[in-house]
Order: C-alpha cells, then structure tokens, then sequence
C-alpha cells in the first residue's frame, strides 16, 4: 500500500468516527472524494432509499467526475483535516 492509499484509509477511519453533525454540502464532498477516491469514473449508485438524497450524491460526484483518483483522495484527506483539525501523515 502506498503512502496515499494509507493515509486515505486513515483519513476515512477518522472521517468515520466523527460525531459532529455536518451541513449537508460538507457532506457531498465527503461522499463524492471518497467514491471517486474508490471508484474513480466507474458509476457507482448510490445507496440508500431516498431518491432525492441520491440525485443529490450523484451530482456531487458528476461535479468532480473529471479529477484524477489521486486528487479526490488528496482532497479527501483535506476535508477531513480541515473538519477534524487533524493533520493526517
């Protein structure tokens, strides 16, 4: 694994233990840097029973879907050391 795979999946084990609650545009971002971070431009559906809350996932991922895998995982790792005020290394 190299050192931006493991600090991704650092990043995320942190993001996943958070308890303060996020707006929801905070949030998009979360979720779009990770599933392209993971999937790169494969589609991927979104999970989950609400469609409107899909379309929105869906946009947010469409809006980035152009950015390299490397680049959403760095800004992952950003949004999360921003929203955690934890510098991941």
């Amino acid at each position: 694994m190299d050192d931006l795979e493991r600090r991704f999946q650092k990043a995320y084990q942190i993001a996943s233990a958070m308890t303060e609650k996020l707006p929801p545009d905070v949030m998009l971002r979360f979720y779009a840097y990770y599933k392209h971070g993971n999937s790169g431009n494969k589609m991927v559906r979104p999970s989950g029973n609400n469609p409107i809350r899909n379309a929105f996932k869906l946009n947010a991922w469409f809006q980035i879907n152009s950015m390299s895998r490397e680049r959403a995982k760095k800004e992952y790792i950003k949004l999360v050391e921003t929203y955690t005020n934890q510098k991941i290394k």
